[in-house]
């Protein structure tokens, strides 16, 4: 996003607007409620009372950030057509939510879940298993904010024409982040959640109708120009590309699912019906968001050809640039949305944020360090140890070593491997704490050492699939031998996974 035409002092603005709804989001999100800062649920979950357009789009901006669209783009611009699969992994995302969501909901409600380790607590009774499971979702939501946390600094330092250097713009916004999600919870990231939301889907549908203006011409003439200039680009894939789609439907699909924000968006609806309602709707949302950030990739290849990979990265500000420059109209619709952007990314950050900080104050201090601390304090020690986590995270960022960085891009590998546990334990009762455990670990320590000996794939298939695989077979297997007694058969009873 650099060199924008209306970098400076309008993005500024624009920039500073939204920072100012945000924080009033987050104000009038706590006022009034006594007992927000005082109950987890409250806190961390809007007291399980989120309406369906609330629940849409909290759910639309766990599943899309602003980095959906300023990294998909290029990946479609350098790929071609194979990017396809941009949209087919994100729809399975869907299918792998009702999966497991209502059944999940419904046994989330009686047992009066915060955080998706407390099903696993209760499903396995087990306090290796549920260890194992904390460290491998804080992983996880480690990685993704470090990530979110970058590309707010790079996504302001472009709008602004760096006119807001890098470092003062993550400052700035994790500051106004850290003092709405302070002040309401849940329900503030939420609502920033509805705001973005809107604003990033009107902002793409008419970037794309601009793209296609400058573009002179239908979705066909351009692929027949593309086919002419980069045949390999509108070509049938390769053997090893397809197995390597496959391999990244089930390691996005299966992960994504499972990240510890997207669960407790779960817990948060006020109905088994709007949550239901909710996921009906996302299931449009994969042509409408992914799809459409495909075609701007596309249209990129004609309008601006022959950009070396590192020049492909800017191309949505390439783009944006050209379409601004078509009249006043698309001037502030651009700006706008590259604001939207921004907050989109920011909108993700405090997601993750938010149920980091939940994890750590119920699974980690609540149950293991002061089981007997009242929830107010719980909830006070999850927000500071948020903060503390998101200084450090910072400090990764602008001096990342090299060797930290690769341990870092280890995220849905490990994450995915807590899979089998989560759903295979919602609908089998006979699956055993023990193995579980031991699967989850080998799988973990497989995806890790394939990923960071440089092994990222085996044949086209990533090293989280491969644990996985092994995670499912040892998980599965070791259920049949361990016998109900050896798990104690009495607690099993207990479980109701009706």
């Amino acid at each position: 996003m650099n060199d924008l035409v209306f970098a400076g002092v309008d993005g500024v603005i624009i920039l500073a607007l939204y920072a100012l709804i945000m924080l009033l989001i987050g104000y009038y999100s706590g006022r009034g409620n006594k007992n927000l800062q005082d109950s987890l649920s409250n806190y961390y979950l809007a007291g399980k009372n989120l309406g369906f357009i609330a629940l849409f789009f909290t759910l639309y901006a766990t599943q899309y950030s602003g980095n959906t669209i300023v990294g998909y783009a290029p990946t479609a611009y350098r790929s071609g057509f194979v990017w396809l699969q941009s949209i087919s992994f994100m729809t399975i995302i869907i299918g792998v939510y009702l999966l497991f969501a209502p059944r999940l909901y419904v046994i989330s409600k009686k047992r009066n879940f915060v955080t998706p380790t407390d099903w696993i607590r209760y499903r396995f009774k087990s306090n290796k298993v549920t260890l194992l499971a904390i460290f491998l979702m804080l992983w996880g939501l480690g990685n993704y904010l470090l990530e979110q946390l970058v590309a707010i600094g790079q996504a302001v330092s472009g709008i602004t024409g760096g006119t807001i250097p890098y470092q003062w713009a993550v400052v700035f916004f994790v500051l106004v982040m850290l003092i709405y999600e302070w002040l309401g919870g849940m329900k503030a990231v939420a609502f920033t959640d509805v705001m973005q939301g809107v604003v990033l889907m009107i902002g793409v549908i008419i970037f794309v109708g601009g793209a296609f203006y400058l573009a002179g011409g239908d979705m066909a003439s351009i692929t027949q120009r593309i086919a002419e200039v980069d045949p390999v680009k509108v070509g049938v894939p390769e053997l090893m590309t397809s197995i390597n789609w496959l391999s990244m439907l089930l390691l996005v699909g299966f992960g994504a699912a499972i990240y510890p924000h997207a669960v407790q968006r779960i817990y948060s609806a006020e109905s088994e019906r709007t949550l239901k309602r909710s996921f009906a709707r996302m299931a449009w949302m994969p042509p409408i968001t992914t799809g459409l950030v495909l075609i701007i990739g596309i249209l990129g290849i004609t309008l601006i050809p022959d950009l070396s990979n590192g020049q492909s990265e800017q191309i949505v500000g390439m783009l944006a640039n050209q379409i601004a420059s078509i009249n006043g109209l698309f001037y502030w619709v651009m700006i706008i949305f590259f604001g939207a952007i921004v907050a989109a990314i920011i909108s993700t950050a405090d997601s993750v944020l938010l149920s980091f900080s939940s994890v750590i104050s119920n699974d980690v201090y609540g149950r293991f360090i002061r089981p007997d601390a009242p929830e107010k304090r719980k909830v006070l020690v999850g927000k500071i140890v948020g903060i503390i986590v998101v200084f450090l995270l910072l400090m990764i960022a602008w001096n990342p070593p090299g060797t930290l960085y690769q341990i870092f891009v280890l995220k849905f590998e490990l994450l995915v491997q807590v899979f089998p546990a989560f759903v295979l334990g919602l609908y089998w009762k006979r699956m055993a704490s023990t193995p579980v455990f031991w699967g989850m670990l080998v799988g973990a320590v497989i995806a890790g050492t394939l990923t960071l000996t440089g092994n990222s794939t085996v044949f086209g298939v990533h090293g989280g699939v491969i644990g996985l695989g092994v995670n499912f077979l040892i998980a599965v297997i070791g259920s049949f031998i361990i016998s109900k007694s050896n798990e104690n058969e009495e607690e099993l009873e207990e479980i109701n996974l009706a």
